[in-house]
């Protein structure tokens, strides 16, 4: 089993992408520590954190079902870095999933093997 190694994974546990990461985790004996946003919420320094390592619109999932259900005014106004973590803060489930960090450090956003290979040095 491979050490934690403060890494930590942020999702929601019934999303199936979510699901697929922690999957691939498992079967490759990578421990991460798992934040459920459901259960534990964001916090807005860490909200903060990641829109100063990633592009915000890279953050937002325009796809799910969260984003298409908001308003169209709503939709309008996220614009910037600080209107998407307003967002964010607001609605977690509008945060594409799932989050993978090391001590504070942005990895990767979604999941995708081959990425997840290259970070944990494995072959998928």
């Amino acid at each position: 089993m491979m050490s934690a190694g403060n890494y930590r994974l942020y999702g929601l546990p019934n999303c199936n992408t979510v699901k697929k990461a922690r999957e691939w985790l498992a079967r490759h004996g990578v421990e991460v520590e798992f934040h459920d946003f459901k259960k534990l919420g964001l916090e807005a320094d860490i909200a903060h954190n990641w829109l100063q390592q990633a592009d915000w619109n890279k953050l937002l999932n325009r796809s799910g079902l969260t984003w298409r259900g908001l308003p169209e005014p709503r939709k309008q106004q996220i614009r910037d870095a600080h209107t998407a973590m307003e967002l964010m803060l607001e609605k977690t489930s509008v945060i594409k999933r799932p989050l993978l960090e090391q001590n504070n450090k942005l990895l990767h956003v979604g999941f995708d093997e081959a990425a997840y290979s290259e970070i944990f040095n494995l072959k998928s």
